[in-house]
């Protein structure tokens, strides 16, 4: 995977790169795995906005993952690697043996043709689900449940990968992509390998009009508003915020600030905080 970049016929070209596609081998989706994908810009059931900087972008449909993979002992044959608009991960179109299909989340090295499975006693190769208790210490591993049975909700991200570090009793530590060691129910499963496209993070946007395009409107910085508008706002020319920290528009700490409620009950299950 590589990022390509273009001849500077204009300043947005200049420095816009975009990921290679060259490892795709469809372009259409699969009809039979798409859901209607509806648009709130940011507002809620009120019809008040209470997330800001969404709206517009180009239409998507929703590409239905199996985060499950509870599929046991059938085998399924990769027919496509595709592009998913919705995540930053390449996503896998797979056939099972009985003729049914789904997606899954592409790890590196899958190819057309490759073999995957799930179950309890399969071998550990890139794109075969199963019980953490299965999985040999030392093992990166991407889509980790975090409850059995309700799904991957973990390292789901574009050149994400975790490690098994230990296993002990009903739980198994394991080492987030952001440094953070977390116990884990050994029943919960986890896929094997490390998710593709890792280099999604070089890509540069390279110009306003492409965020439209995903649907993110234009955010305007509290230093330039007046004071009635954002407490960062007024001052004779650029001034500082005058403020020990930056706060939201509502007058809220933020950059830096720790959000982790220190009653949440998770909070026993990470060995180690990611700072």
């Amino acid at each position: 995977m590589a990022v390509k970049t273009f001849n500077p016929t204009s300043p947005a070209r200049r420095s816009m790169t975009v990921a290679d596609f060259s490892s795709l081998t469809k372009k259409e989706p699969e009809k039979s795995l798409l859901v209607a994908r509806s648009k709130s810009g940011g507002r809620n059931s009120y019809g008040r906005i209470t997330v800001r900087h969404i709206g517009g972008g180009n239409r998507r449909k929703i590409r239905v993952i199996d985060w499950k993979r509870t599929k046991d002992g059938i085998p399924a044959t990769v027919v496509a690697i595709e592009y998913d608009p919705n995540r930053t991960a390449f996503i896998a179109l797979i056939q099972y043996a009985d003729g049914a299909k789904s997606y899954i989340l592409a790890p590196q090295g899958l190819k057309v043709g490759d073999k995957v499975v799930s179950g309890t006693d399969v071998d550990i190769v890139a794109g075969n689900a199963l019980p953490i208790s299965n999985i040999p210490v030392g093992t990166m591993i991407h889509n980790i449940e975090l409850k059995p049975g309700k799904g991957a909700q973990m390292v789901r991200t574009a050149g994400a990968g975790a490690q098994l570090m230990a296993k002990e009793g009903d739980f198994a530590q394991v080492r987030l992509p952001s440094g953070e060691v977390r116990m884990v129910s050994i029943k919960c499963r986890a896929t094997i390998g490390v998710i593709g496209n890792n280099e999604h993070e070089n890509v540069s946007i390279g110009k306003a009009g492409r965020h439209r395009h995903m649907g993110v409107r234009p955010a305007v910085r509290g230093v330039v508003m007046n004071p009635c508008d954002h407490p960062h706002g007024g001052g004779e020319g650029k001034s500082p915020i005058g403020l020990p920290g930056p706060v939201t528009p509502w007058g809220v700490p933020t950059l830096g600030k720790k959000t982790r409620n220190k009653k949440k009950h998770s909070n026993k299950y990470i060995v180690k905080g990611r700072k």
